[in-house]
């Protein structure tokens, strides 16, 4: 969108803009974007690993015998446990605490020290969990790992928003939920096949955790610092080398003249979280920072990718067969991603979001109703209704796959200018992990307590965050990152906050 300006009043000249998508650029999306399958691995297993029988036996075994008391009933309680929660939730409380450190290592040293950091402390968390022998040893893995997500995840979103040509930021910036999920799917597949493996099949599955670190700190050894992140450290003509290697040209002068512009803007700014409250910041603040990764997360999905295979079994499936359809579920995940990818910088952002929201809707009212009307008597389900479960469970996954998974990362990746876009992207993480980690630790227990009327709960704020992004979110695809500001200033509601009666964005608190 030519004719936009930063803050200073110089335009922009993305219109003169020039590039290809290079082999180079592709590798370094690739090995950046290894950051979600950390975040998707541990998804996927830790909900795996607290159904396995062994695990329930070493660490939790009051559930265990809770479990084998109702082994073949249906029962809303069997799981509910707040030490068995801790174990998954300490993870994301963990990640919130350390995206404050993890905003200054990527604003200081660069996006790639971030990414390099998380994936060492990944790998020693995969450790400490695998080796463990108590409870304790269990939390102090989940905290390694935790703080490892943090870093990733205030990482990754930005590396490949700012390594992708604009036309193409949307499908790049979706690597990072691919990933996510391909991790989510992987970890399914791997709990599957040790569940069968006695007695520490359930280590082998939190021990393979270490292989995605590995995988992401030795390709992130060979990653460049994204020209953004360059210029922000003064480093001019390094920044311009990568760009040029990166868009495969040497007539990148409008590209980069626009980053150094961004960034003279930028170092006037001594206190970036102070800024973020600034009234020209406010929409960023509202949308990219609080209201996207809080309603990512009260959208209900991570407590099914949490307690998948728990949810299966306590509506009544056997083991096998609910990790069986945890797989179905998170592969109907990877495919929405890819669906994803092919049409958000076609379709666009507010299209994605507000048709999901409606499928989200419509299909998790059917499981409330179903489990209303036939589960919680003390039998098992019949298969038909079973099967009915899966199926809504599953377009409500596609719809969460296709729109707010990817597009929770992406569209705060993409709003926030680059004097406060570390600091933006650690508020998205902190908000982010807060909720997972709310949703993970209430969530057996609201099971228990709310029964299906949880689902109802999920339904009525996803309602709320539909009507969020209807009113609120402008189209942002297509729109350079450094050229976001003018959106603020022509939408019904931003404008009246961001702009002065003479239409000038607002500088001042």
């Amino acid at each position: 969108m030519a004719g936009g300006f930063v803050a200073d009043g110089k335009p922009m000249r993305a219109d003169l803009y020039e590039g290809r998508i290079t082999s180079y650029f592709v590798f370094t999306c690739i090995v950046a974007a290894l950051g979600g399958s950390l975040f998707g691995y541990d998804l996927g297993v830790s909900g795996g690993v607290t159904s396995m029988d062994d695990f329930l036996k070493d660490f939790f075994p009051k559930v265990y015998r809770r479990k084998q008391e109702h082994l073949n009933e249906t029962d809303y309680c069997k799981y509910d446990n707040q030490l068995l929660t801790l174990f998954t939730s300490s993870l994301y409380f963990a990640g919130l605490a350390s995206t404050f450190g993890a905003s200054y290592l990527t604003r200081t040293r660069g996006r790639r020290a971030s990414i390099l950091f998380g994936a060492v402390s990944f790998f020693l968390g995969a450790v400490v969990n695998a080796a463990s022998v108590h409870i304790s040893m269990l939390i102090i893995g989940r905290i390694f790992l935790g703080v490892g997500i943090g870093f990733g995840n205030q990482a990754v979103p930005l590396y490949l928003s700012e390594m992708a040509p604009t036309k193409h930021r949307g499908k790049v910036n979706q690597l990072f939920q691919l990933t996510t999920c391909l991790g989510i799917l992987v970890a399914n597949i791997i709990n599957y096949f040790t569940d069968k493996i006695h007695p520490w099949g359930w280590r082998l599955s939190l021990g393979l955790a270490a292989v995605p670190a590995t995988l992401m700190f030795v390709g992130g050894l060979f990653l460049p610092e994204t020209p953004n992140s360059l210029v922000e450290q003064g480093r001019l003509e390094e920044a311009k080398r990568v760009l040029e290697k990166v868009r495969g040209t040497q007539k990148v002068d409008a590209e980069f003249a626009d980053l150094v512009d961004a960034s003279e803007a930028a170092r006037a700014i001594k206190h970036p979280f102070r800024n973020l409250l600034k009234r020209k910041n406010r929409p960023q603040l509202v949308i990219g920072a609080l209201g996207i990764p809080a309603f990512q997360q009260l959208t209900g999905m991570n407590s099914i990718l949490f307690y998948a295979p728990v949810i299966f079994q306590s509506l009544g499936f056997s083991s096998n067969i609910s990790l069986y359809s945890s797989i179905i579920t998170n592969s109907m995940l990877v495919l929405a991603t890819l669906v994803s990818m092919t049409v958000v910088d076609r379709l666009g952002r507010r299209f994605l979001f507000i048709e999901a929201g409606c499928q989200m809707i419509s299909s998790i009212l059917v499981v409330a109703i179903v489990l209303a009307l036939k589960f919680g008597k003390g039998v098992v389900l019949p298969k038909a209704d079973g099967a009915l479960l899966v199926v809504m469970i599953c377009l409500f996954v596609l719809a969460y796959g296709w729109a707010w998974g990817p597009l929770g990362w992406l569209v705060p990746s993409e709003i926030f200018p680059l004097e406060t876009r570390s600091a933006g992207q650690s508020i998205v993480v902190c908000v982010n992990l807060f909720f997972t980690a709310a949703i993970a630790q209430c969530f057996l227990a609201s099971l228990c307590h709310l029964r299906y009327g949880v689902f109802i709960l999920f339904a009525c704020l996803i309602i709320v965050m539909t009507s969020f992004i209807y009113f609120l979110l402008p189209e942002t695809k297509q729109v350079p990152i450094e050229e976001m500001a003018y959106l603020w200033e022509n939408h019904w509601l931003w404008k009246r906050i961001v702009c002065t009666p003479g239409n000038k964005a607002m500088t001042d608190v």
